[in-house]
């Protein structure tokens, strides 16, 4: 997860055969779970996102052909709150109450 942004733009472009400056939303997982980078142009500039998760892991859709795989809005607020999105509920639970 060293990339920065003209790095990941050029794995979206050559790797994935994309535009990233189409307007889509591309995320990609580091190795352990816990980092997420998020990169998307808005029509003027590329911005790009980071998140690691103090506790848990985020959790990835799966892809049978090895390539992107698309998900909807909900599903992506979900995968930036680290929420099970096909499961929708808290993977991290308090220990203890009061």
């Amino acid at each position: 997860m060293r990339c920065g942004m003209n790095t990941l733009s050029l794995k979206i472009q050559q790797g994935l055969g994309r535009d990233p400056h189409g307007g889509e939303i591309f995320c990609f997982r580091g190795r352990k779970g816990d980092l997420i980078k998020v990169l998307w142009h808005d029509g003027v500039g590329m911005s790009l996102y980071l998140k690691r998760l103090e506790a848990g892991k985020f959790i990835w859709p799966v892809s049978q052909s090895g390539t992107a795989v698309p998900v909807s809005a909900a599903q992506l607020g979900y995968l930036l709150e680290g929420i099970d999105w096909r499961n929708p509920r808290w993977t991290q639970r308090p220990k203890t109450a009061g």
